[in-house]
């Protein structure tokens, strides 16, 4: 598996937010401890491979037993850096319940959130969801990473979506019917919300199914709710490329 040094800004920032370093530097400390354990990882499963060909089975197998217990740190860790962002980027005290931020998440983490995110708005009878993907400013090689696999899920669940005005945002349609006419941009209650109105490309996609993850009209109990669920189902998967 390949893995992307994620760099700063994984928050979406708020202006005059002096607490937005601090909550950068834990994320930034628990991606980095779950990078050092997928070294770990990686170098004992290298080990254990060089003592089987050399006849050790007895060596091979601790070193397998370690490995797999470092990849199980990794993805503890990893599992604590997605839900700290998750919260922080999607606080019901300043975003708007028709915007989910996927701000600092693996690509495979955004899109078991997003998923689920919008599988829920379905059933609630929502008609529309912005989801703020980033611009790629800050990934490696400036690539929107998160952007590719939030079409890829809109493609597979049937429903058009159109990019935003400031190409940070994709404005998904959850009827299943075409983007004509979108509504105003989301308004965030405590700094003014995101700039512009999108005028993008027309898709379309067949059908799918749910995952898990998400933020919704029910505030923060509801928010918690979805974080529990990813844990359950992404600590068992290693979600390690942007």
């Amino acid at each position: 598996m390949e893995m992307f040094q994620l760099g700063s800004r994984a928050l979406n920032h708020r202006p005059d937010n002096t607490d937005d370093d601090e909550t950068e530097r834990e994320y930034d400390r628990l991606r980095a401890l779950a990078r050092e354990e997928a070294q770990k990882r990686s170098r004992c499963f290298d080990l254990a491979h060089e003592a089987y060909t050399s006849g050790d089975g007895a060596r091979a197998k601790q070193l397998s037993t370690e490995g797999k217990q470092h990849a199980a740190q990794m993805d503890a860790y990893n599992a604590q850096a997605r839900d700290f962002i998750f919260r922080a980027n999607n606080s019901s005290s300043h975003m708007p319940s028709d915007t989910i931020d996927l701000h600092g998440l693996y690509v495979e983490e955004a899109e078991d959130v997003l998923e689920e995110r919008i599988k829920r708005g379905r059933e609630r009878g929502e008609r529309h969801l912005h989801v703020i993907v980033g611009k790629g400013n800050h990934s490696q090689g400036h690539v929107q990473r998160i952007r590719p696999r939030v079409e890829k899920v809109c493609r597979e669940l049937g429903l058009k979506y159109r990019t935003e005005e400031n190409e940070g945002r994709i404005f998904v349609d959850l009827t299943g019917g075409r983007v004509e006419h979108m509504p105003p941009p989301p308004q965030a209650p405590s700094y003014g919300g995101y700039p512009g109105e999108g005028h993008g490309g027309q898709h379309g996609g067949h059908g799918g199914h749910g995952g898990h993850g998400g933020v919704g009209n029910g505030g923060q109990k509801q928010d918690d709710d979805l974080v529990k669920k990813l844990v359950n189902k992404l600590f068992k998967e290693c979600c390690v490329v942007m």
